[in-house]
């Protein structure tokens, strides 16, 4: 560690010492994401693919030290990552599955306290702009 950043580091942690409370969890957020999904469980869903938005929010600690390092914070870019995969990885029945693998996916990210996902269906009626579900998920203990 440079000269610098430890003094910076010092001059953080001298912010929290030890004794104190620990930063409240940030939150992290991905909105209105909209991908292509081969979800439903009618023939026409089967064979198609489904518009559909998702939208993410994860609590996630906060590390003592974040000095402005990407190694130290849950990278966004990442989870839109984790996010395209689980949606490749084939077919589902049910929004709610999808929604449970993506929390999934999130959790398994051990800074990663509590996820809420939602899961909408963009083109399902034609009288209603979505249709969709929306679940939490906690880390146990938090």
């Amino acid at each position: 560690m440079t000269k610098a950043k430890t003094s910076a580091a010092k001059k953080v942690i001298r912010a929290f010492p030890a004794h104190a409370t620990a930063p409240a969890p940030l939150r992290l957020f991905i909105r209105d994401l909209v991908l292509p999904v081969r979800i439903g469980v009618h023939q026409h869903e089967r064979i198609a693919n489904q518009r559909v938005r998702i939208n993410l929010e994860l609590e996630v600690t906060v590390p003592p030290v974040i000095d402005d390092d990407l190694e130290n914070v849950v990278c966004y870019g990442e989870i839109m990552t984790g996010i395209r995969h689980v949606v490749g990885a084939g077919h589902v029945n049910l929004a709610e599955t999808l929604a449970e693998r993506i929390a999934a996916m999130c959790l398994a990210d051990r800074r990663v306290l509590a996820v809420k996902v939602r899961i909408e269906k963009l083109d399902v009626f034609p009288e209603a702009a979505s249709v969709g579900i929306e679940l939490e998920r906690r880390r146990p203990g938090h």
